[in-house]
């Protein structure tokens, strides 16, 4: 496997042997476990298949046609359907667990978020992390790890590379903080960045019957809003097949037995899981989205559990061109997701404080056809 310039698989990278505290096994790292600087080579390469696929597709139900069909891709540009870009992201999410979240209490955020290559089947995934910030909570017993991660294929080449910052428990209250540094990373991603992962495309054979919506980049403008209409109940069985999926070994989805004496009463649904059932619903009304370029920055407002329904509405943020490219424009969305209450009014905060129902806040660069 070739090794990326920056040296991301480095001979000095710390793995899972390094946090070993009960003979052979593995307890992940707590918040006092952390520094600033460190870097983690991930376990577990995995070789994304058609298998993946349709079993994401089972769950989620996700219908943009450049993913879902092989003539589609091809006749448009692409070698063949490259792998949903939300796959990608979990799977590459997923090895980062064992390390960074397993002793989680949540997820918080997503900035600087980018799709650098796109993904097909056959290709394998590697991923590794930098810590790049720590912030020991007000209440002792918790912290905040910031860390940028990034995925590999098997050549080496970085098709994802993301920031992201989540809770994290102490083992001893009383230990001393790590330190304390808080990146600042961009709002924004520049629309420069935004065609890496998508080839040169044929607009005109994109065939917006078959996609399933005649909408293209021209008919949206700044200030739109959209009800996706239909909502999804999510359960149990179908978020754990999920999470097994990504192999996303978070005690907090797994563990009912440890989770229902905790905070929430039970299992939390994985945050990715509502970004991923948001980003099926926004089909209707964005069905030429065919790509996610970039995430902004984004936010779990609240828990999700099973049982619930989640509904979803989006917003155009900004329209850019994308530089160099005439085939595509790139809309900046804010996506919002609720629990058990439809977007007919577009529910997002009261005075300074989301609706109650309001679960995530997902501000993303999207690429759709000229």
């Amino acid at each position: 496997m070739g090794a990326p310039e920056d040296c991301w698989y480095c001979p000095d990278a710390t793995g899972p042997e390094e946090s070993l505290v009960s003979g052979k096994t593995n307890s992940g790292n707590f918040f006092e476990d952390f520094k600033l600087g460190q870097k983690i080579q991930h376990a577990t390469p995995r070789t994304v298949t058609l298998g993946d696929v349709a079993l994401y597709n089972g769950l989620f139900g996700s219908r943009f046609a450049v993913q879902s069909a092989d003539t589609f891709a091809q006749r448009i540009g692409y070698p063949r359907s490259p792998i949903d870009d939300l796959l990608v992201f979990h799977m590459v999410f997923g090895k980062t667990v064992p390390d960074i979240s397993l002793n989680a209490v949540a997820n918080l955020g997503y900035a600087d978020f980018r799709f650098l290559k796109a993904v097909y089947p056959g290709d394998t995934l590697n991923a590794a992390s930098e810590v790049i910030g720590l912030k020991e909570n007000s209440n002792g017993k918790t912290g905040i790890v910031y860390v940028r991660s990034r995925g590999f294929d098997q050549t080496g080449a970085t098709v994802l590379d993301y920031a992201r910052w989540v809770m994290v428990r102490k083992r001893d209250e009383k230990a001393p903080a790590p330190g304390e540094h808080v990146p600042e990373l961009p709002k924004v991603v520049d629309p420069a960045q935004l065609g890496a992962a998508c080839p040169s495309l044929d607009a005109k054979t994109y065939d917006t019957e078959l996609a399933g919506s005649p909408h293209r980049f021209g008919n949206y403008a700044k200030g739109d809003k959209i009800d996706h209409v239909v909502g999804m109940t999510v359960e149990d069985a179908e978020h754990m097949i999920a999470t097994r999926l990504y192999q996303n070994t978070a005690r907090v989805h797994f563990d009912h037995f440890t989770e229902s004496k905790g905070r929430f009463g039970g299992r939390l649904i994985y945050g990715g899981h509502a970004i991923s059932l948001a980003r099926a619903l926004s089909f209707n009304g964005l069905g030429n989205a065919f790509h996610i370029a970039a995430i902004n920055g984004g936010r779990h407002v609240a828990p999700l559990t099973a049982g619930l329904t989640v509904f979803a509405w989006s917003e155009v943020l900004d329209a850019a061109d994308v530089p160099g490219r005439s085939d595509v424009g790139a809309l900046r969305l804010r996506t919002v997701a609720t629990k058990d209450k439809p977007c007919d009014d577009f529910p997002y905060k009261i005075g300074n404080e989301y609706d109650p129902a309001v679960i995530l806040d997902l501000d993303y660069w999207v690429l759709m056809p000229r």
